[in-house]
């Protein structure tokens, strides 16, 4: 976790250079609702985080101690073991992720973007609940729970620069190691790019395993999801593919389906349910990007306002042993709404100015009655300035026209 924190600031740097180099050469691969629900998911995902990684790592270290048929000198080859094995098990746990219906329901908030940039590689899943599984051969094996946390995370860091459309194709590199070029594959919603490239550093266990793809040229790749995601609601990113399972679910008839529907492979419905409630087709030929047309006020507003979730968000777990388990739960609260309603600002909705007006009474009411740590108080009374002069010169703003509800859902 501390490695992650500490490329935070290089991972921003590299996105604004990337920005810059998007101006010089006049290519059109950001868009600020979309870069914004990016890296808001990214934000939710390592506040989920601090809730959902405690159960799994108990585990592996109980798995550790208890059943690790070895244990693992601390030299240069078991670093090197770890970190090789660590991918493998990744691979694994990432093609699952793709080919089976509750996991792709996890997985899938990484890929409902339609763009392919810096940003994309920020957008995690915050409700990823079962990968910890893929891991445990780890512990058996005898690798700590730290050699676990550290090759994991340096993996995580290494797939970050992979997300660009500005780095062609690397020669002999492609042949041994997830580049650009092959991973762009991997977010394409192209048939023959179709899960596609699983690896997280190596890209020899998909020549391997024979999920390789190589990125052509006369195929250009069309980057999201068969069935678009059309929010900018990063909490809905991260829930939809549930909800569509559980109507499934709940509209199938036989109590076998019932219980399938969750483990089948993706995209498997019960014939009844296909029959009765089928879900629209995709035509790549006909794809266009979700988008709604934004004031420049609403997207300045977004940007403050996930600026400000990072900045929480950081402090939180920097200085988590600093809080009060009360104070833990209602700082990631605050994050989520200020998301969710970052979220309905980008979409035009007119529910985002009445969330806005309750934000804006919450802080006033949190501020009088609950003593907060000075430097949390300060942060609020930030966000209640742009909460107040956003409310005070564009409430109009937000209203959805009939055009822009129109642009949205084609």
């Amino acid at each position: 976790m501390n490695i992650i924190l500490y490329a935070v600031p290089f991972f921003f740097l590299l996105i604004v250079i990337e920005v810059l180099l998007e101006k010089a050469k006049g290519t059109d691969y950001y868009r600020v609702n979309d870069s914004i629900n990016s890296l808001t998911a990214g934000v939710l995902s390592r506040m989920a985080g601090i809730i959902k990684l405690l159960v799994p790592l108990t585990i592996y270290v109980v798995a550790y101690e208890q059943m690790a048929l070895f244990h693992m000198p601390s030299n240069w080859w078991m670093w090197l073991t770890a970190f090789v094995l660590y991918d493998f098990c990744y691979y694994w746990n990432h093609r699952l992720g793709h080919e089976m219906n509750i996991l792709w329901a996890a997985h899938v908030v990484h890929h409902s973007s339609e763009e392919y940039n810096l940003t994309t590689a920020l957008r995690q899943s915050g409700s990823s609940f079962f990968s910890w599984i893929f891991y445990l051969p780890m512990a058996i094996l005898g690798f700590e729970p730290l050699v676990l946390i550290t090759v994991g995370s340096l993996n995580l860091i290494y797939q970050f620069w992979v997300h660009t459309r500005h780095i062609p194709k690397l020669g002999w590199y492609e042949w041994v190691f997830v580049t650009p070029s092959n991973h762009r594959v991997h977010h394409a919603q192209n048939q023959i790019y179709i899960d596609r490239n699983y690896g997280g550093v190596f890209i020899l266990w998909d020549r391997l395993f024979g999920s390789f793809q190589e990125e052509l040229d006369e195929d250009p790749p069309i980057y999201g999801i068969r069935k678009a995601l059309k929010s900018w609601n990063p909490l809905w990113a991260n829930v939809h593919v549930y909800a569509q399972l559980g109507k499934d679910c709940w509209h199938a008839k036989r109590w076998q389906d019932k219980f399938l529907i969750w483990f089948k492979r993706t995209g498997w419905r019960p014939a009844d349910v296909e029959q009765n409630y089928p879900l629209a087709k995709v035509d790549l030929t006909k794809f266009k990007k979700f988008d709604i047309q934004l004031t420049m006020t609403n997207k300045l507003y977004s940007v403050l306002q996930y600026s400000l979730i990072v900045f929480i968000g950081l402090l939180l777990i920097m200085n988590i042993a600093d809080f009060t388990l009360a104070e833990q739960v209602l700082v990631v609260l605050f994050v989520f709404y200020c998301s969710i309603s970052a979220g309905l600002v980008l979409e035009n909705n007119p529910l985002a100015i009445y969330l806005e007006w309750i934000k804006f009474a919450l802080i006033i009411i949190t501020l009088i009655i609950y003593p907060l740590p000075v430097w949390i108080e300060w942060t609020l009374g930030i966000s209640i300035l742009i909460n107040g002069l956003f409310l005070l010169f564009k409430k109009q703003d937000i209203i959805n026209t009939p055009e822009s509800m129109i642009k949205a859902l084609n």
